[in-house]
């Protein structure tokens, strides 16, 4: 009996300790798990993050330089990392073919240029028989026959118009020459804009073989010292 008394009064000790902690655990477990607001003014700013990747440094503008004629490279008076200005000689494709084409051309319109002579100097012969018989007509009408008549005629009208073939032969002439001048000037390759040589892709000697496509000879980039391009893979995260 007294042993179940003993017992009884335990637990209602017990209870009664817990009963009387409880609140103060709990305002201590509430108090611990409230949230922490730290309350701020919003400012603007710039967020910097650093990101590691590689890449390849790039000019902003590259300018390809090919030829347009063919032949040996004579002479190369430009190198890799060399600074140019526009209108310099990058190369020069030896001009012997396109020197004798010149010279061709130029006898040529010497030659038409003698024909278109010749031609006037026939059609004034024409013209001059033609109103001579128009005169002997003029007098008496049986003094030429018209088959003469219309000889003269045609020979007139035929002498005229061969002037004007040689004439227009010659405009024809002088076209080729002139073809034939800018194939010659397109053996110096100048630098088109002030810039860096960044790549030479050709030799002295090299042959060039334009016929179907201008090959790229060097490449040019202006501005190269004041603003160039990282082009880099970075991760999206």
């Amino acid at each position: 009996m007294r042993t179940s008394v003993k017992i009884l009064i335990a637990i209602l000790t017990l209870a009664g300790i817990g009963g009387a902690a409880y609140r103060p655990s709990a305002a201590y477990l509430k108090e611990r798990n409230r949230p922490n607001w730290r309350l701020v003014e919003a400012t603007r700013g710039r967020i910097v993050s650093v990101v590691n990747a590689t890449g390849t440094v790039k000019p902003v503008l590259s300018i390809s330089v090919g030829a347009v004629v063919s032949g040996p490279i004579k002479e190369l008076h430009a190198e890799f990392n060399q600074e140019v200005k526009e209108g310099e000689i990058l190369a020069e494709i030896d001009p012997l073919i396109y020197v004798a084409a010149v010279k061709r051309e130029e006898a040529n319109v010497a030659t038409r240029v003698a024909d278109v002579k010749r031609a006037e100097a026939l059609f004034q012969q024409a013209e001059r028989d033609l109103n001579r018989v128009r005169k002997l007509s003029a007098e008496d009408e049986s003094f030429v026959a018209q088959a003469e008549m219309d000889k003269f005629r045609f020979a007139f009208e035929s002498f005229k118009a061969q002037v004007d073939v040689s004439v227009a032969a010659v405009s024809s002439a002088r076209a080729s020459l002139d073809n034939a001048q800018a194939q010659l000037g397109y053996t110096k390759i100048p630098a088109p804009v002030d810039g860096i040589v960044i790549s030479r892709k050709i030799d002295k000697g090299q042959t060039l073989a334009s016929q179907f496509q201008a090959p790229e000879l060097f490449v040019i980039a202006p501005d190269l010292r004041k603003k160039m391009h990282v082009h880099a893979s970075v991760d999206e995260a």
